[in-house]
């Protein structure tokens, strides 16, 4: 089974620059009929595990090897041991688990406890138009609906044209990071050859050796949609995406210094927006024009889209007896029908989609407080059939916004006996219908003065009945040749006592 890397560079090197399937075979050591099923190919590869457990490297060995890389960490390169000459050690000490685990541990441990250069030389960088794009995350502090907030900050940055793109989220997370490339993707009118990254949890699964990574299954999906190619920074390496480094910094002195202020999330959004519209009349640093004469450049030969990535992250729940799915400590309604059923849960960036046998079956908007129920009433009409006295204490009813009228009208049925009964009798008809023509008949029975659950259920009736052909067309076949005459001075005789009993 192919990776989601392999296999997304077989579609780059085909469908972006031309090559073709031979030589792609060549290349990558694969047979053609390989390539060409994975050129249509749009499921994912079984990924191996992420975590390779240890068993045999207990935390005193653990320990051991920590302290003799310490140790050695100050020593010339020269004179420090390597994973191979650590292994040996660690035998002598009485450890009988494999070579392989100390490597990875001692890899580990360089990787995090590497020593950066004191001084450093760089070189200066160019860009091809449409060739690179730079992303990071920051955090910054907003006050949104009168609330102090920390939100976390996508950054992209495209480095022929310094055109710049940011968007706010409340998490950095995957599915947020799907809907900040939808967004700044759509916002540039197209897609880079290559986009670059630290090494995100939602982006890089495991560091490899030098600058070969493999990358989060999901992501990779989104690469391959869009056809570009990520490529991961060198850990603790963040100039190797200076210029995305470098804007972080003057975003937050440009937007975020004072403090911004908005009711909503999408508000900001959309502000934020408009101002990386506004800081591209800046003077582009190379080039003696500015920053949107050399985007407008540049949007040229950007890939165009073909279409946005649905990009959500998947759950499989239960659902309760209560008709509730609990998603990062708050509860959404789920339809009856399903209650004890397991279901699909797909969570956007603003969203949350329950999927059933590939159906949706609910969505609601995605919250993210805590403890906090979202319920659609509709979901538990079904309950309501055999259960109408729970209309009176029920959440989702008791939290329904309905209209004036209907809440009129169901508050005089609830003192009337069996009225409760009554009320879920006139949703059940109005639920296919909607609440509109329900409104309409109950503001016809207040007018009236007669508020009973017959009279509402006669006018909603009325209003749901479509009306009766004015002109009924027959075809030729059926159409009599001699109409019947009516004779009403039949009935005449009946009246005189003229009749005949048969």
């Amino acid at each position: 089974m192919l990776s989601m890397d392999i296999i997304a560079e077989i579609r780059r090197r085909h469908l972006v620059s031309g090559e073709s399937i031979t030589s792609i075979a060549r290349h990558l050591n694969l047979s053609r009929p390989t390539v060409r099923k994975h050129l249509r190919t749009t499921s994912n590869p079984a990924y191996q595990r992420q975590h390779q457990p240890a068993p045999k490297l207990t935390a005193s060995f653990q320990q051991l090897l920590t302290d003799w890389l310490s140790v050695e960490q100050s020593l010339p390169k020269s004179q420090r041991r390597t994973a191979q000459r650590l292994f040996e050690g660690l035998q002598i000490e009485g450890f009988l688990g494999s070579y392989d685990c100390v490597r990875r541990f001692v890899k580990r441990w360089k990787a995090g406890n590497a020593r950066p250069s004191v001084t450093q030389a760089f070189v200066p960088l160019r860009f091809a138009p449409g060739e690179i794009c730079q992303f990071d995350w920051s955090q910054e502090q907003v006050d949104i609906d009168g609330l102090p907030q920390k939100v976390k900050v996508a950054h992209f940055r495209l480095t022929y044209s310094r055109q710049m793109f940011v968007v706010a989220y409340p998490r950095e997370t995957q599915e947020m990071l799907f809907d900040a490339h939808n967004r700044a993707f759509t916002f540039f009118g197209g897609v880079p050859q290559r986009m670059v990254y630290d090494n995100l949890k939602a982006v890089v699964q495991t560091i490899l050796s030098g600058k070969a990574r493999q990358f989060n299954p999901r992501f990779m999906a989104l690469a391959n949609h869009y056809l570009f190619e990520p490529v991961s920074c060198t850990p603790a390496s963040g100039w190797e995406k200076g210029q995305v480094e470098n804007q972080v910094g003057n975003i937050r002195e440009w937007l975020f210094t004072p403090k911004p202020r908005f009711a909503c999330l999408a508000d900001l959004n959309d502000w934020l927006a408009m101002r990386c519209q506004e800081l591209a009349r800046r003077p582009h640093p190379t080039e003696d024009r500015p920053i949107a004469e050399v985007f407008a450049q540049e949007r040229m030969v950007l890939r165009a889209i073909a279409a946005p990535f649905d990009g959500y992250l998947e759950e499989m729940l239960r659902v309760s007896s209560t008709c509730l799915v609990r998603v990062d400590n708050n509860r959404y309604s789920v339809p009856a029908e399903f209650a004890g059923k397991t279901v699909s849960v797909r969570l956007t960036s603003d969203r949350l989609r329950i999927v059933h046998d590939m159906q949706t079956i609910a969505e609601h908007p995605r919250q993210f407080g805590r403890n906090q129920l979202v319920c659609n009433p509709w979901h538990y009409l079904p309950v309501l059939e055999k259960k109408p006295g729970a209309l009176r204490h029920g959440a989702p009813f008791v939290e329904w916004e309905l209209p004036t009228p209907i809440r009129q009208v169901r508050d005089r049925l609830l003192k009337q006996p069996k009225g409760d009964r009554a009320f879920v009798e006139l949703l059940q008809l109005a639920r296919e219908a909607g609440l509109e023509p329900l409104q309409v008949a109950c503001e016809l029975s207040l007018d009236a003065g007669i508020v009973t659950g017959a009279v509402v259920m006669n006018e909603l009736r009325r209003l749901l009945t479509p009306p009766p052909p004015s002109v009924i067309s027959l075809p030729e076949q059926l159409r009599l040749r001699s109409e019947p005459q009516a004779d009403c001075a039949r009935y005449d005789v009946l009246r005189g006592g003229a009749y005949v009993l048969h």
